[in-house]
């Protein structure tokens, strides 16, 4: 059974550039020839100020976290009981190659459903630009926990 008092947890605020590099293997992964992402020229011709980063690149951002695994530590669970259950992004301003982006990861909800098998810990991720302190994005997630002794008597 997770504890509800992680409720609210904030965790550390950690910084990372936006890298031109970075973007060119995401958009390999995913599949995206778009050259606004790979071009700066096509950048500027589209009307960015420079490459933009793609919508769901943030979320590799976010992996630059140097306390990796904070969620499943605090929570005391092992990986292997996991899954990625949603994400959601609400995008407020456009993040470019040479930004820098101050991600905070919060603990917002813990629920449990049939019978405390499944345990669902949502997270809200914030993403602002360093230079601004602006809100750029929200990264909302829900992480699915299986009780290993769940129906067991």
């Amino acid at each position: 059974m997770l504890d509800k008092k992680h409720i609210g947890h904030k965790f550390n605020a950690f910084t990372a550039t936006v890298e031109a590099g970075k973007i060119r293997l995401f958009c390999k992964a995913i599949g995206e020839d778009n050259p606004i992402y790979s071009d700066e020229k096509a950048a500027k011709a589209a009307g960015y100020r420079a490459i933009p980063a793609p919508p769901t690149f943030l979320t590799a951002l976010t992996n630059d976290d140097p306390d990796k695994g904070g969620l499943l530590r605090l929570l005391n669970v092992d990986i292997g009981l996991i899954l990625h259950g949603e994400q959601h992004y609400e995008y407020l301003a456009p993040v470019h190659v040479g930004d820098r982006v101050t991600c905070q990861s919060q603990v917002m909800d813990i629920y449990d459903k049939k019978g405390g098998a499944l345990w669902f810990v949502v997270s809200e991720a914030e993403l602002k630009d360093e230079a601004t302190g602006k809100l750029v994005a929200k990264a909302r997630g829900v992480t699915v926990v299986r009780n290993p002794n769940a129906g067991k008597s």
